[in-house]
């Protein structure tokens, strides 16, 4: 899935409407001058299962599923959980350098844009980019890399007013903090994995905490998109971006989408899931089993 310039909230990106751009590097982090409203982007919608996300190596960053070992990869689910349990996504123009260690985690970054967590009401369309306000944030250590997850509403949604930093989600949520933290505790269990580890022993962080990681991780891209740090393989080119060296022309981004094959018709999903007495007997595998490679 490319993205195109034609939504009302992505115009200030610049650059003529119905342009093709990088939903990673074109689509602005901050939707106002006060900074107090994001854009996110939806990769995950809420319910689903399919293991959406911005691709950072190919040009352009298309949305796909990722495939590990030649499979599509879907997270199963898990009683009483169903897919995703919000509307999952990352902030555009933000980046986890893997060369930076965080000083609260003592890890380095997952050379990844944010990951963020939508708890509205509203289950999101894939590709949408919905403007958010900031609530905290939780913390893992996947496999020894920091993983921010950012907790943040939907301002259009009937609780944005009601919900204006962390402990306000327990107050008009009760359970809902507890239950992220579960969910990404045991998410990989299915496949042969683990538990998840988190920072800070799962506790969630605030509001500010959580935009101090923003305004970092957003410095952390710019150095990346100005190529004052090395991208490696990760894909820089963009069409709005002044400055940047990775910056091409409208006519050649639509080049890289018409080079593309056709997508292919659907795949079924897998029916199977896992109930509590199964998680129960994965946790007691011994560790010999859960050494296959990282997965964010």
């Amino acid at each position: 899935m490319y993205s195109k310039l034609q939504h009302k909230k992505c115009l200030n990106a610049g650059g003529p409407n119905g342009n093709y751009i990088s939903p990673f590097h074109d689509i602005p982090l901050y939707a106002n001058d006060e900074k107090s409203v994001l854009n996110m982007v939806v990769e995950i919608p809420r319910w689903t299962n399919s293991k959406m996300e911005i691709n950072k190596e190919e040009k352009l960053n298309p949305i796909k599923q990722d495939v590990k070992k030649g499979n599509l990869r879907f997270v199963k689910n898990v009683f009483p959980h169903h897919g995703y349990i919000w509307n999952y996504g990352a902030f555009p123009q933000t980046w986890e350098d893997p060369n930076h260690v965080t000083k609260d985690t003592q890890a380095k970054g997952d050379c990844d844009p944010l990951d963020v967590c939508e708890i509205g009401h509203k289950i999101h369309k894939r590709g949408a980019v919905v403007q958010v306000k900031v609530l905290g944030t939780m913390c893992l250590i996947d496999e020894g890399e920091t993983d921010w997850k950012i907790i943040c509403i939907d301002v259009e949604d009937p609780l944005a007013k009601d919900l204006n930093d962390i402990g306000d989600v327990e107050k008009h949520m009760p359970g809902f903090l507890k239950a992220t933290y579960e969910w990404f505790k045991i998410y990989k269990i299915p496949d042969g994995k683990p538990e998840n580890q988190f920072a800070f022993d799962g506790e969630s962080k605030n509001k500010d905490y959580a935009k101090k990681v923003i305004e970092e991780c957003n410095k952390q891209w710019v150095a990346l998109i100005g190529k004052t740090v090395e991208c490696g393989a990760i894909a820089c080119d963009n069409t709005t971006v002044a400055g940047s060296p990775f910056k091409i022309e409208a006519d050649d981004a639509k080049k890289i989408v018409d080079g593309n094959p056709q997508a292919a018709e659907p795949k079924p999903i897998p029916e199977e899931g896992c109930t509590q007495m199964a998680l129960r007997k994965a946790v007691t595998l011994p560790t010999e089993n859960h050494t296959e490679g990282r997965e964010q």
